[in-house]
């Protein structure tokens, strides 16, 4: 049985990243005498690394701080990071491809991390770059938490599926543009996904 083409963002819809991330930006405040308040940036993650470093230092000092948090991330975030429920049994039951924010070298990580086979990975993609690669793809769904992944799939034309496993609501989701939104992945089966390739029912 041909297995359905599905696009899924990675932190907070395939992985819990909150701890790792969080590890990460201690050690940014420890190691250079920074402020960020880290219970509010893991609480509201999605938009690039770049654009939430942007809100704590000067510009000058965003790509200097990007690349030290690149550095430490392999160390402090890779082992505290957990798999979302329903995530290794819904990427084994369709050929998907991962579309994040993230940049791919550390997002192969973490797939790898957990011995996960993704053979297409799209890094370091927000907002319009997400639709650009759901244009190149064409997936049946993309599957996001965050409003901007709702978007994203909009402009690109692509059914968009939401899941309440990050800071977003299911209200937040369906204004956003959400054709459907669930609980987590555990909800996301076949027959749903075959329900997408129909007329769109909102739920």
């Amino acid at each position: 049985m041909t297995r359905p083409l599905v696009g899924f963002d990675l932190d907070m819809t395939l992985i819990d990243s909150r701890r790792g991330i969080g590890a990460v930006y201690h050690q940014l405040n420890a190691r250079y005498g920074l402020s960020i308040d880290v219970d509010l940036v893991v609480g509201r993650l999605g938009p690039p690394l770049e654009s939430e470093l942007g809100n704590w230092v000067p510009q000058e000092r965003v790509a200097d701080m990007a690349a030290a948090y690149r550095a430490l991330y392999p160390e402090y975030a890779i082992p505290a990071v957990d798999l979302l429920p329903g995530a290794r049994e819904v990427l084994a039951a369709t050929t998907p491809v991962v579309i994040t924010a993230k940049n791919a070298p550390q997002a192969r990580m973490h797939l790898e991390y957990f011995g996960l086979q993704v053979e297409h990975l799209v890094g370091l993609a927000w907002g319009e770059g997400k639709a650009d690669a759901l244009r190149e793809h064409r997936p049946v769904a993309y599957v996001g938490d965050h409003t901007a992944d709702m978007a994203a799939a909009r402009s690109a034309g692509v059914p968009a599926i939401g899941v309440t496993t990050g800071h977003c609501t299911a209200d937040e989701l369906r204004a956003a543009g959400a054709d459907l939104v669930l609980q987590d992945l555990t909800w996301l089966d076949a027959a749903t996904l075959d329900s997408l390739k129909g007329p769109v029912i909102r739920k």
